[in-house]
């Protein structure tokens, strides 16, 4: 029987490679407007995180994220992050 290939994704704080649902991510949609994507299939550009604090609080101090997507990316978001972070733990 065949392996199925597991999907590889990048996180932005911590340039390690891992599967795509030990991350989290974040779109910006085509409009600007910018989500926590808990499906990992909303339209636009996406960006991933590890799913700890660590990596949230460091992506908070560096505005990674606003860079990344191009777009201002307000504090509310990483507080999403956070709360999408122990939904998915729990």
């Amino acid at each position: 029987m065949n392996q199925r290939k597991v999907p590889l994704r990048k996180c932005l704080v911590t340039n390690e490679m891992k599967p795509k649902k030990e991350l989290i991510r974040i779109v910006r949609s085509p409009e600007g407007e910018v989500s926590v994507d808990p499906t990992g299939k909303k339209n636009g550009r996406g960006a991933y995180i590890s799913n700890n604090e660590e990596s949230f609080d460091i992506a908070k101090k560096k505005d990674i994220l606003s860079r990344h997507l191009q777009v201002k990316v307000e504090p509310e978001i990483y507080d999403q992050l956070k709360e999408a972070s122990k939904k998915g733990r729990t």
